[in-house]
């Protein structure tokens, strides 16, 4: 089992940045796929980010703006935020999966084995 724990979320205004982290153990990451989602209430959780070995993927919304990383020494995943807005407020999760993936899927939380608690972003004047 891999535990993920998110760290970094809180408030912030319109235009600023947040940089969200995910701790994980039990498991060694470097070999997983890992992910941010994020989830508003009544809402579906929506794909932002992933990164499996060197390669990125990225949600249009997310482009630009957002930029998903590893440290794999430190076991640690993060999420830099960058021009945040109302809309991105949220609680955001990290994922991970153990097992290889076609890109056309990763977007799905349903293929993720391991969650976090998720952390809270809100961007607001």
């Amino acid at each position: 089992q891999a535990l993920l724990v998110e760290s970094g979320g809180g408030s912030v205004q319109p235009g600023g940045s947040l940089r969200l982290s995910c701790a994980a153990s039990g498991r060694a990451l470097d070999a997983y796929l890992v992910a941010w989602f994020r989830q508003t209430p009544g809402q579906e959780r929506e794909f932002i980010a992933a990164r499996s070995g060197g390669s990125t993927y990225y949600a249009n919304r997310a482009k630009g703006r957002f930029a998903i990383s590893r440290d794999n020494v430190k076991n640690m995943v993060y999420l830099q935020m960058n021009d945040l807005t109302p809309e991105d407020t949220a609680v955001y999760f990290c994922a991970a999966r153990s097992n290889r993936i076609v890109v056309s899927a990763l977007r799905q939380p349903d293929v993720y084995d391991f969650w976090g608690q998720g952390t809270r972003v809100t961007v607001s004047s």
